[in-house]
């Protein structure tokens, strides 16, 4: 059972957009003439057959908008996106609780039921939102908008990745989540990827419980963290064994006692890892996620762009 890999805003987004933030001068400075450029300058991070990108986490230390995030995908040489619900939001108008504000013993604030004018609003922009990073030859594969509590709100989300062309939704594992997620996944025949951190790993001495709770349930394999939760175990016989119910990967190099390494210093196969996707043909996404300290005088952006690279040479 194989993810969907076939994927289909709005270019009047202002130029001021762009340039919204001192954070993003350094991009915005090329972007426009990306936006308009011919269809042979758009980004293809497409190596061998293998389709890398990025999860938008990784531009945290700089971005916050959907436009100045575009720009750091475009600047990075990337055209496929994991998104973070953060600029989807922002851009959308969708409402999100602020960082910190679930915490424990304290009650929920409430929340007013959207209408459905103003769901329609929003499913509008997310698709001038779709249009904006398409025109600019990036796709987005994958959205991580959080689900609300309402079983309305989880319809939302799964509108909100038809909306933005988006073949799977992400989420951290929880097998309560799974299950009150598979029904919506197989409603609208949109995958659900669950991430895995180092103490939540996929099992391999027998099938994964959560993949039996739907068919649109899968796995968002962080293959740096397999290799710290199971002390230095290569994450191989995890994509050989679940490779139809992966949705994505995420791509970071770590150790076996948990440090995020700058790539190709640590203990994480990446290289192995993307030249059996291409011996394969597998096509899910794999994306990478910069979790290693940023060095001095460098950015996200010069940061993710190196591990484009690197994944480059992996399969020149």
């Amino acid at each position: 059972m194989n993810v969907n890999t076939s994927l289909p805003s709005d270019r009047a987004t202002s130029r001021r957009a762009f340039l919204g933030g001192a954070t993003a001068l350094a991009v915005g400075a090329l972007l426009p003439r990306r936006l308009v450029a011919a269809p042979a300058a758009r980004p293809n991070s497409v190596f061998g057959g293998v389709r890398i990108g990025t999860i938008t986490y990784s531009y945290r230390s700089m971005f916050t908008s959907a436009e100045e995030t575009l720009g750091g995908i475009l600047q990075s040489g990337l055209s496929e996106v994991e998104l973070m619900g953060g600029p989807i939001a922002q851009f959308a108008g969708i409402p999100m609780a602020p960082a910190g504000a679930k915490k424990k013993g304290a009650p929920a604030a409430p929340v007013a039921r959207p209408t459905d004018a103003a769901r329609e609003a929003q499913l509008a922009k997310c698709r001038e939102l779709r249009k904006l990073y398409n025109d600019a030859g990036v796709n987005i594969h994958i959205h991580k908008l959080p689900f609300g509590p309402s079983d309305e709100d989880v319809d939302f989300n799964f509108l909100v990745a038809k909306a933005l062309g988006a073949t799977a939704i992400t989420t951290e594992r929880s097998d309560a989540q799974a299950k009150r997620l598979a029904p919506f996944a197989d409603k609208h025949k949109i995958w659900v990827g669950f991430h895995n951190h180092a103490a939540n790993l996929p099992a391999m001495d027998k099938t994964d419980p959560i993949l039996e709770l739907g068919q649109y349930v899968g796995f968002n394999l962080d293959i740096g963290h397999y290799v710290a939760g199971s002390k230095g175990l290569s994450p191989i016989p995890v994509l050989e064994k679940y490779h139809s119910r992966i949705v994505n990967l995420h791509l970071k190099d770590r150790t076996a006692d948990g440090g995020n390494l700058p790539w190709g210093t640590g203990q994480t196969p990446i290289k192995d890892v993307l030249r059996l996707m291409r011996k394969e043909r597998w096509k899910f996404p794999a994306d990478i996620e910069l979790e290693y300290k940023i060095p001095e005088g460098s950015n996200a952006v010069a940061e993710v762009a190196k591990c484009v690279q690197f994944c480059k040479a992996a399969l020149a």
